[in-house]
């Protein structure tokens, strides 16, 4: 389990490509406007559990799946960062909803191998327009949840952006020490 861990983490890996729309500061806070384009992911859904309780276990799963626990037994690599889909509330507490996604490395988006673990879904995501804020430190729910408040408060309330989800993403290990990138994403809406 380890070895693949390890593949997944310190093999080959890479940074999903996007065009940047735009960047901007507003009350201080910067942030870019991006542009994905469509791909394929993995990606595995939990509800029930917190945000805290869970995301450690999804994340070491879908590490497993690209690290080679697929049909296979290709070790692919990884393509940062890595997706977390959540649902807050009206308090902006996360729900106990969340999906978890790792883009498929390039080489194998043609032909992802299949997950052994009946969990992991290989998905086409659409391409999307995201407004994206970075921020270092070691990331967990309440980390997402103020830096999502500060975008979202600087977007205002007349940028069309979706309300009832947010992507949270990580770029690095999870044992990298400093210098670390996370960032909120909110997909952009047409006005």
């Amino acid at each position: 389990m380890f070895g693949m861990i390890r593949n997944s983490l310190f093999g080959n890996s890479e940074e999903t490509d996007y065009k940047v729309l735009s960047s901007e500061t507003k009350n201080g806070v910067s942030f870019q406007v991006r542009r994905y384009d469509a791909a394929k992911y993995a990606s595995i859904s939990s509800e029930g559990r917190t945000y805290d309780q869970v995301i450690g276990e999804l994340v070491r799963k879908l590490l497993m799946y690209i690290g080679g626990n697929n049909e296979q037994g290709e070790a692919m690599g990884i393509a940062f960062p890595i997706i977390i889909t959540v649902y807050p509330r009206n308090d902006g507490v996360f729900s106990r909803r969340l999906v978890v996604g790792i883009r498929i490395p390039n080489a194998y988006q043609r032909e992802p191998p299949v997950p052994t673990d009946s969990a992991i879904k290989v998905e086409e995501r659409p391409g999307m327009t995201v407004y994206a804020l970075q921020f270092g430190g070691f990331a967990g729910e309440s980390e997402y949840r103020a830096e999502a408040s500060r975008l979202m408060r600087t977007l205002g309330e007349t940028t069309p952006f979706q309300r009832k989800q947010y992507f949270c993403c990580s770029y690095d290990p999870p044992l990298k020490p400093y210098g670390r990138r996370n960032e909120v994403w909110f997909l952009q809406e047409d006005p």
